[in-house]
């Protein structure tokens, strides 16, 4: 009887022994050393789980209408300002005056008196506040 409790008693001490391994922790985040291809499917799990969405505001044709202008008119006024500080294409500038534009609350004087700079003044007719912005002239 006591062969077999000790027979028994080694068994269970390597058996325990040979089956045991040391616990390892892996973080799964990528924040705190987890593997980067976690990132995107932690990004995704989160997103799912917001509830805020962004207010939508839809706008009317003559709304978009307007914004396309007016973005497009800027478009060219930066394009002729950037040809006037470099030389390019001055003697057909459609600013071989002083020109004012106005953009919602906005007002943009563009004043090119100075034979080494052109003046940019974007006044807020809301509160007032003034920006001026002065390019200088290259060609």
């Amino acid at each position: 009887m006591k062969k077999i409790i000790i027979l028994g008693s080694w068994m269970l001490l390597f058996s325990a022994h040979a089956i045991s391994t040391e616990l390892v922790y892996t973080p799964i985040n990528p924040s705190f050393g987890g593997s980067p291809l976690n990132g995107a499917m932690l990004l995704n799990k989160a997103q799912s789980q917001n509830k805020h969405r962004a207010p939508v505001s839809e706008k009317t044709y003559a709304e978009k209408f307007q914004e396309s202008l007016e973005r497009a008119y800027i478009n060219r006024m930066v394009r002729e300002i950037t040809d006037l500080a470099f030389g390019e294409g001055v003697e057909d500038s459609m600013f071989n005056q002083d020109s004012i534009f106005m953009s919602g609350d906005y007002e943009i004087q563009i004043l090119t008196s100075g034979s080494d700079s052109i003046t940019v003044q974007i006044t807020n007719t809301v509160t007032g506040e003034v920006v001026v912005v002065e390019v200088p002239r290259f060609g």
